[in-house]
């Protein structure tokens, strides 16, 4: 199914309703914009396995951006809003996108992207426009709102991770191949199977469309006709308020955002009715026991947690009542078989930790763009087919997965991934810096904050004057979530003699003066 279905069936049904405007998208107007938006590309002769990259805030039209390309049988790359410049044309030019769709918000750094991607030959601004792109509304308006006539086939997200230079690479799997509607979407029918998605579902999204897990989730309740309620950008009252508006009934979020639910006085708590919510999913970021304990109580036996990727290599699943038999684990695996291998590549013993590796049919098919050492990583090095995510985790006798560790150095910060090569990379070539080494510390709200730790070139310039120049320095050429919030100096960093940095030291070390374990 796609949206072109149900607003044949439904046309007046709300697809998407925008939270606090009350602006509203029926399937009748995502399916006609959705059509406009692929004759555009069509016509600028995209053809299926093209690509188009995005950059958006939320907002009514994201969606219907989305399923544009979609139905062109693009790859559609969305990138953060909160990227540089810098970042945006390094991901425009690695994709190869051929296409770049944007907005009046991003103005100022559309006008900065505009001689840095010439191979970009659409160009289109929502909600205004300035030199050198097309405005979205009219250029679109001058298509039909009919499908386009040929057999039209199923698109595919192509979402960007880290790579090993630092820079993020692309996380590629095959295009369908299949008919329009007629793809097999694993999120769509965990959707259905798992958390009862349907024409009725009222989905509430509060994190940012351009995630993968919001993207996906998105996408699944328009392929079952149900209606997403999107937030422009998360705030736990609002979020509560708007379970009882829209009467929602399922929703995916992250730790974090638990975390600060939790924090409402109680009486706000109290004033909003959450008794219409079936399903409540969470990942991207371990969720501390407590917090899903008391998140259970007061919700109900309705939250349910996934383990998986970007990549989509396996699923590992648990609902409320699994968690409760077995606090901590992040579940069983319903997509791919789960193997734990130790450092010598072999299977580790029932309770022993190690790597964490999937086999199955979609374990070994992504691919990380213009990165063969890093897809080769993730591969099992005896060569049976298995991939990994690169964390640490053990099996219990029930067959139940504890995750261990993280990605290697990975910051998980309120729910976003962080790859501190990125900011070591930046500032490192800071005149005044000497050596760096970055990494995720503990943060009572976010779970982890980026820490920076500075060898200067002189330790006469250490001090708060110098940390302030750093991280504005950082911010100058990466988002600020991937940028340090506090700088420490240090005479010298623990390097073995070969050049390799033991950061997992240093790492450990404020870890166990905040007195929480990794």
């Amino acid at each position: 199914m796609f949206p072109g279905d149900f607003a044949a069936r439904q046309p007046d049904h709300p697809a998407v309703i925008m939270a606090g405007t009350g602006a509203m998208v029926t399937y009748a107007e995502l399916d006609a914009e959705a059509n406009r938006l692929s004759h555009v590309l069509r016509s600028a002769r995209l053809q299926p396995g093209d690509h188009v990259a995005l950059c958006l805030e939320n907002s009514a039209r994201f969606l219907p951006v989305i399923w544009g390309c979609h139905y062109a049988g693009l790859y559609y790359t969305a990138m953060s809003s909160r990227l540089t410049t810098e970042e945006m044309a390094y991901i425009i030019e690695d994709c190869g996108a051929q296409a770049f769709i944007t907005s009046m918000h991003k103005a100022g750094q559309a006008a900065e992207l505009a001689d840095q991607m010439p191979a970009v030959k659409v160009r289109l601004m929502i909600d205004g426009t300035i030199d050198g792109f097309d405005p979205y509304e009219a250029t679109l308006a001058e298509q039909p709102p009919t499908p386009l006539d040929e057999d039209r086939v199923e698109g595919q997200d192509m979402l960007y991770s880290s790579g090993t230079t630092g820079r993020p690479k692309g996380v590629k799997v095959p295009l369908p191949g299949a008919p329009l509607g007629e793809g097999a979407d694993g999120v769509t029918g965990l959707a259905q199977l798992l958390f009862g998605a349907d024409e009725t579902t009222r989905y509430l999204s509060p994190a940012p469309l351009y995630h993968a897990a919001p993207l996906r989730f998105c996408r699944a309740v328009h392929r079952v006709g149900g209606t997403v309620v999107v937030m422009e950008h998360f705030d736990p009252e609002q979020y509560l308020a708007m379970v009882q508006e829209h009467r929602i009934t399922f929703s995916q979020v992250v730790p974090t955002m638990f975390i600060r639910l939790l924090k409402l006085p109680e009486e706000v708590r109290a004033r909003y009715d959450v008794s219409s919510l079936r399903a409540v999913v969470h990942a991207a970021a371990p969720c501390p026991v407590e917090v899903k304990a008391r998140m259970i109580e007061w919700f109900g036996p309705i939250i349910h947690e996934y383990y998986a990727g970007t990549e989509g290599n396996g699923f590992v699943y648990c609902n409320s009542d699994d968690w409760l038999a077995h606090r901590g684990t992040v579940g069983k695996a319903l997509v791919g078989v789960v193997h734990i291998v130790g450092d010598d590549g072999e299977e580790v013993p029932t309770g022993e930790s190690g790597t964490v590796y999937f086999e199955g049919e979609a374990a070994a098919t992504f691919e990380y763009h213009n990165d063969a050492e890093k897809t080769a990583g993730s591969r099992d090095p005896k060569g049976r087919g298995w991939s990994t995510l690169g964390d640490v985790g053990y099996v219990d006798e029930d067959g139940f997965l504890y995750l261990t560790d993280r990605k290697a150095y990975m910051i998980i910060t309120g729910g976003v991934n962080v790859y501190p090569q990125e900011a070591e990379n930046v500032l490192a070539l800071h005149p005044k810096v000497h050596d760096v080494a970055v990494f995720g510390v503990p943060n009572e709200d976010f779970g982890e904050e980026v820490k920076a730790v500075v060898e200067p070139a002189s330790m006469a310039q250490a001090g708060p004057e110098l940390e302030r120049e750093l991280i504005a320095y950082c911010k100058e050429h990466l988002a600020d979530v991937k940028c340090p919030r506090s700088v420490d100096f240090r005479p010298e960093l623990p390097r073995h003699p070969t050049g390799k940095l033991y950061k997992r030291l240093l790492k450990d070390e404020y870890w166990a003066a905040s007195g929480r374990t990794i």
